[in-house]
Formats: structure tokens, sequence, C-alpha cells
């Protein structure tokens, strides 16, 4: 039979059979042996075969992946982790304060998701806590990435504030929501999905930092609305990058690869050499430092391979 992975807790996988049964399943040795480098070579959203066998089910197959999300094992440099597969859309929720989320962080999903064809939404969180300055820095955020090429939109998940706006742009849809813990996926989801009951933690005080509270992976299927589902996945504090070619990640930056073309030398890295364009846009403004600096700790990734928050 054939099915969708909606649920990873580690060792098992829940399928939803294409006719309407749902199974626990577990993973024939083998996938090991195909050069998957994973820590979960199966991965919520994947299409999977099963097959019975000796009183339990097994998944034998994965059907080839439109997409995927990816990032390095935070503990295993050679391995990855797959966040998440076949998604329509990714949602990276975001928090000013309570706690930071870097644009360091954003900007690394941002490109590895670009590496992998899966468009993204910023979802900036937590506006009843903010205050005036705060706020007039998520809105210079929002501009930046607005202009950068993505959408953007601000909300309080405990206020209500936006959340009919982001209800609308999940219809008909799989979405990932990622995002550092305790920037609020779990209350978001919550209020759509009342009975999902998703456990929630308050933010620790001597850090600013989120408490995991998610421990695994799980599809949620949103009511009245049709195919539409969300994946919740666990909090992430740091995003290492995977398996992207250092020639390759000028193209995963949307305006440094615009400016990119003027550079004098077709392989330059736009780090030292003379007639880059890109060094001149960001000396002239036309490319955010934040988001060149970027640019430059991934090349760093390459150059050194550590794993960088």
């Amino acid at each position: 039979m054939t099915g969708l992975v909606i649920k990873n807790t580690g060792f098992w996988y829940t399928v939803l059979a294409d006719d309407g049964t749902v199974h626990d399943c577990k993973v024939k040795g083998n996938f090991r042996l195909r050069g998957i480098r994973s820590t979960n070579p199966v991965a919520v959203g994947d299409r999977v075969v099963v097959c019975e066998a000796g009183g339990a089910s097994w998944i034998t197959e994965i059907e080839e992946r439109r997409n995927y999300v990816i990032r390095k094992a935070s503990n295993l440099s050679k391995q990855s982790s797959i966040i998440a597969a076949n998604v329509d859309q990714a949602m990276l929720i975001v928090t000013v304060n309570h706690p930071v989320t870097s644009t360091t962080f954003i900007d690394r999903f941002l490109a590895s998701a670009e590496a992998y064809r899966v468009p993204v939404v910023l979802v900036f969180n937590k506006l009843d806590l903010l205050d005036a300055d705060e706020l007039h820095y998520l809105d210079m955020l929002r501009t930046l990435y607005d202009t950068v090429g993505y959408d953007s939109v601000s909300i309080s998940a405990v206020t209500g504030s936006g959340m009919d706006t982001l209800r609308s742009m999940l219809d008909g849809k799989v979405t990932l929501f990622s995002g550092n813990s305790g920037v609020g996926k779990s209350t978001i989801i919550n209020r759509f999905v009342p009975d999902a009951c998703l456990r929630t933690a308050d933010i620790s005080d001597a850090h600013n930092q989120g408490m995991h509270t998610t421990t695994f992976s799980e599809m949620i299927r949103l009511p009245q609305s049709d195919n539409a589902w969300i994946i919740d996945t666990p909090g992430i504090r740091g995003f290492g990058t995977f398996d992207i070619e250092r020639s390759e990640l000028t193209s995963y930056f949307k305006e440094i690869f615009r400016f990119s073309h003027d550079c004098r030398f077709s392989d330059c890295t736009h780090t030292h050499e003379p007639g880059c364009a890109v060094i001149k846009a960001v000396e002239e403004h036309y490319i955010a430092q934040s988001r060149y600096q970027s640019y430059l700790s991934m090349l760093e990734d390459k150059d050194d391979g550590k794993y960088r928050a």
C-alpha cells in the first residue's frame, strides 16, 4: 500500500494510507545503504510504500520527493536532518524579542530553502510584547525582506492580531512551520487547530530563549479547509547549512545574485576581488550589511566545516 508520513517520533513513523487507514511503521534498514547521509532517511511529508510482514508494518520505499527542507545535524557534521518533504511553502516564525531571532538564522534558513525550491513566508510573531523601538525594528526587517523578495506578515498569536491574514495563506497548501524554540509555533497552531492541544512553555528569563516543547515532527490537518496541512517541527536554535557548494551559494541570496551579473570575474566570490559589483552594492547600501555578513558566514562553513548558530 502507499501513503503519507504524518508523524515521525524517531523510531516510529505514522503513515496515513491512501485508503484512510493509519499505520505505525518502522523503516527497513537498507535505507542506510543507499547513500542517504541523514539522521532520518524518512521524513514527515514523504510519500512511501508500506508492506506488512511478521505482524508489523514496514516502510520499504520512498517515492521521489518534490522538494525538502534540510539542515546539518547539530552534533554530526557529516550528516543531515531532513525537516520535512513535499511542502508547498515554509513559514519561518520569527520574534524580534522574547526570544530574539537573529538575522543570520533567518538568512541561513532562506538560503537553504532557496536551494531546495521551497517558497518561504516570514511570520513575525509576538507583536503584543514589543515596545515602540522593537516595533520600529520589526518594520525595518519586514521592509528589508520584502525588498529582497520575501512575503511577510506580522501577528500576535495571543491577541489574534494578523491571524486571519495568516490563516488565509494556509488554504489548500502543505505548510512547514519552523523557527527557534519559543517563537510561538505551537501557540499559533493551537489557535488554528484547537484539538491539536500542543504543549507550550514560557521563555527562560535567564537567557531569553525558548524551551523545547515539540519533540517530534507531525502533519496536522487544518479543519474546514481542503487538503491543507501544517507540519509542526521541534524548535531549532542553529541552522547549519548542508550540501550547498561554495560556487552555488550566490544563487541562494536573491539580491546578491542579481548584482553578481555585473562583477568583473565570472567566478567572483564577492569577498575581495577587484571589480566586484556585490561589494560595491553593499558599500552603497543596495545590499543590506546583515545579509552580506550572513553570506560570508556561510562561505566560512564551507571553509572550516564548522556548525554555526
